[in-house]
């Protein structure tokens, strides 16, 4: 079995980063590649000793060296050279008892493919078949994830910049209530931008060509990182935001609801206050609790969950208020169907349509997964999580915006006045048509 001097090994381990970053394992894979890089760093060091250190043998030999995969002993002519599987192979526990090969010819030089790359059979030492075959389904099945997540992202983006667009554009639109709407719909939007450079990010840095040592020292180094770190925390940042907008606008609904009488202009300052200035509070400690405690790679793990909570607790307190604030609503708006109702299956059409507003309006389904985190659960649930999670969070922003802006009767109005004077203005392309 032939293979460069190291460059088919080491690219076996970007495989296998990619394959834990995707199905979010415990260690996470960049974890994974830069302890086995760091073992590799050791197995080196500790090759070159020992080459240094022993005597040459007399007469025609094989040099001893360390080919980028194994550290190899000086050789006799003609016979087969087995070593031990190197022991930074993150499977090792596996092929301990297995050995690697290469032959030395008998002009007393290494068996050479393509007349440079060194020929060497290290079957004993990959992983089994079961295993890689087991993770490759599981690669495929994250795969899919992310191309749902993507997809729902852009999609979002999309509408939510249309959506942005049609209330910053009509004055008629102008008011607390859509001014409200436009705040959460940036959040959203900010939030689908921040994912996507960051997966952009990702895949030019794990999509190198990696051939020399620097090659790797670089990708692993901090500086390697600080674009997805930028990206990671603009990311959590934008999560919050969305949660505590989501929170705004069941307080606003709620003074609506209940006829509070109050100052829009003063209170709207209030709001951007606690929509995007609430944020700041939390992810700033996050921040600066990840750079101390665990500065690693894109600051995705969560090795110490104490760290995770600091922004997960402010998340489920907004959910739990938005919870609370939903079932109040419910009640008035119960209340009130039922003082004008005129009939059972329109009083269940309308509660119904209220219900499914609110839902996504407020974010509820947080309070199911937010216990539920990557780290604590496997298998089949884990998926089931991954997948609900990644559906809603990708196409909320859509939702939002067709429920707030695309299906609003005042934003229709609107636009269809617009539409109305744009054909009185163009009289000549409205009668060609």
């Amino acid at each position: 079995m032939g293979d460069t001097p190291g460059a088919g090994s080491l690219r076996s381990l970007v495989q296998l980063a990619w394959l834990c970053l995707f199905s979010s394992v415990p260690h996470g894979g960049a974890k994974v590649l830069e302890k086995t890089f760091e073992e590799w760093l050791r197995y080196r060091d500790e090759c070159l000793r020992r080459m240094a250190s022993e005597p040459y043998p007399a007469g025609l030999f094989c040099n001893r060296t360390f080919d980028m995969y194994a550290c190899w002993p000086d050789g006799s002519p003609g016979t087969a050279v087995n070593v031990s599987c190197p022991f930074y192979l993150p499977w090792f526990e596996k092929v301990k008892h297995g050995l690697v090969s290469r032959r030395c010819g008998t002009d007393g030089q290494w068996v050479t493919v393509n007349g440079s790359q060194p020929w060497r059979d290290y079957s004993q030492c990959e992983d089994e078949l079961e295993v890689t075959a087991e993770e490759e389904g599981a690669r495929r099945l994250m795969v899919s994830f992310k191309v749902l997540y993507t997809v729902g992202y852009s999609l979002s983006l999309l509408t939510l910049i249309s959506a942005l667009l049609i209330l910053t554009a009509c004055r008629n639109l102008r008011c607390t209530r859509n001014y409200i709407h436009a705040n959460l719909f940036a959040s959203f939007g900010l939030r689908a931008t921040s994912v996507m450079v960051k997966d952009a990010l990702l895949e030019r840095r794990w999509g190198v060509e990696l051939v020399q040592v620097a090659d790797w020292e670089a990708l692993l180094s901090h500086e390697a990182a600080l674009g997805c770190r930028a990206a990671q925390v603009l990311m959590q940042y934008c999560i919050l935001a969305n949660h505590y907008w989501f929170l705004v606008e069941a307080v606003y609904l709620y003074k609506l609801l209940i006829g509070a009488v109050f100052s829009e202009k003063n209170y709207y300052r209030l709001y951007l206050y606690l929509g995007w200035g609430t944020p700041v509070v939390f992810v700033v400690p996050w921040m600066a609790a990840k750079y101390l405690k665990e500065n690693a790679e894109c600051w995705a793990l969560n090795e110490n969950m104490a760290y995770w909570w600091i922004i997960r607790i402010p998340i489920l307190l907004a959910s739990l208020i938005n919870l609370l604030i939903f079932m109040r609503i419910l009640k008035v708006i119960l209340a009130k169907l039922r003082a004008n109702q005129k009939g059972y299956a329109d009083y269940k059409l309308r509660l119904a349509k209220a219900t499914l507003t609110l839902i996504p309006l407020f974010g509820i389904h947080e309070v199911v997964f937010i216990f539920a985190t990557d780290e604590q659960t496997t298998g089949i649930l884990r998926y089931v999580k991954v997948f609900f999670t990644l559906f809603l969070n990708s196409f909320q922003g859509f939702l939002v915006a067709v429920l707030y802006c695309f299906a609003n009767k005042e934003v229709k109005s609107e636009m269809k006045k617009k539409w109305q004077l744009w054909k009185l203005d163009h009289p000549v392309l409205c009668c060609a048509q």
